[in-house]
This record gives structure tokens, C-alpha cells and sequence, in this order.
């Protein structure tokens, strides 16, 4: 049987969920949190995970970035009240198999979470063609930024978030290393840009409009 993790910061509609999804799933557990979803899925390794696009400390991005950096490959159905481009774009690109809102019924929630453990892609049917076309015109190659592109992959998330005002302490926490780590890539980074503090590093993002 397809084992699920529930992820979703209202205790009300993860019971809702459960109670659906029981009826033809294990479900293995439930988190509230960005940390405890990832802690959860690292520990039980589920089929499918059910995660709720916002929730108090990140993103279902957050979620999905925080599990694949601990070695756990497993399938992210996004659900959530929101169907703003930036929010499904961001959870598709980050490696969700789907994404349909919160008013989808308990029949077509199975019926994703079936598809989804199958390898299919699954959207709500209002957002199918909106997908399609943000893909289309707004996940164009980006032109080539000579300065980014001499940051690692790790160096640009550690970048983003010292530029948005995260503490050392909070991106450890987020990306999943030690301090210590943190803090070899900001100054990395910093030496690379040629930047001499973080509020240079705030400015040189906005200007590139990727904070």
C-alpha cells in the first residue's frame, strides 16, 4: 500500500486529509512545520508527500530542497488555497509532481495521489492550462549573469538567503548543514561578487530582482 506524509500547519485539515486518504493509504505520519516535515519524511522514506504550499517557517519548496539535501527521493503533491503563478511555479520547479488546491474533492485527491505515486503529473483542471502557459512564457532561459554564474548551485541558496536577512543559524537550519558551512559559502560568496558586507549583497540582489 502507498504510504503518505501529511504536511500542512492546520491540525484541522490534516485530520480532514487523513481521513480521506486513510481509506485507501497508509498514512505515516503528519508535521505542522518545514522542519518537522522534512525530519518526518527522512525518517519514514514515504511513496507520496501531501504538503501544503505555505506553512510557518518556508515553502513547500522549502520541504522538498530540505529532504532531497538529506538523500530522500520521494513524490511532492502540492495542495493549497493558492493558485498564483509564483506559488505553483516555484513548487513545480523545485520537483512537485503536482499541484491542485484545497477545494479539489476527496475522490480527486485520490485519484492524484494515485497518479502521482504512478509517475504522472497531476494539476487541478483550472490550473492545467495556466501550467502550460506559465512554463511556456515565464520559465524562459534566463539571460546569462556572468556575476551568478560563478556561484555554485549551494553558494546561490546561501546567497538568496543571507540576502533576504536570514541569520547564519536559520539557513543552516533551512539548507540542512552546519554553521560552519554557512559561513564558508557567504564569504565565498562575498569574495567572488566582490561585495564587502551583506547589505551590498541585499542591494546586489534587488537589482538583479532575484531576492
Amino acid at each position: 500500500m502507498i504510504r503518505l506524509v501529511l504536511v500542512d500547519d492546520h491540525a484541522l485539515v490534516r485530520a480532514g486529509m487523513r481521513a480521506t486518504l486513510a481509506t485507501e493509504f497508509t498514512v505515516a505520519g503528519e508535521a505542522g512545520t518545514v522542519a518537522d516535515a522534512v525530519d518526518l519524511i527522512v525518517r519514514e522514506k514515504p511513496d507520496v508527500v501531501v504538503c501544503d504550499v505555505h506553512l510557518p517557517d518556508g515553502t513547500a519548496t522549502d520541504v522538498i530542497q530540505g529532504a532531497v539535501a538529506r538523500g530522500v527521493t520521494t513524490v511532492f503533491l502540492a495542495l493549497s488555497v493558492s493558485d498564483a503563478a509564483t506559488d505553483v511555479i516555484s513548487v513545480i520547479r523545485a520537483g512537485a509532481r503536482g499541484y491542485i488546491t484545497k477545494a479539489t474533492e476527496g475522490d480527486d485527491l485520490i485519484r492524484a495521489v494515485h497518479r502521482v505515486a504512478a509517475g504522472d503529473a497531476v494539476f487541478s483542471p483550472l490550473l492545467a492550462g495556466f501550467v502550460l502557459d506559465a512554463f511556456a512564457t515565464q520559465l524562459q532561459a534566463p539571460e546569462a549573469d556572468p556575476e551568478l554564474d560563478q556561484l555554485t548551485a549551494r553558494e546561490q541558496e546561501v546567497m538568496r538567503l543571507l540576502a533576504r536577512g536570514y541569520a547564519y543559524k536559520e539557513i543552516a537550519r533551512r539548507l540542512t548543514i552546519s554553521v560552519k558551512t554557512v559561513e564558508t559559502h557567504a564569504s565565498a560568496v562575498l569574495r567572488k561578487l566582490q561585495l564587502s558586507n551583506r547589505n551590498e549583497l541585499t542591494r546586489w540582489a534587488a537589482d538583479r530582482r532575484i531576492l
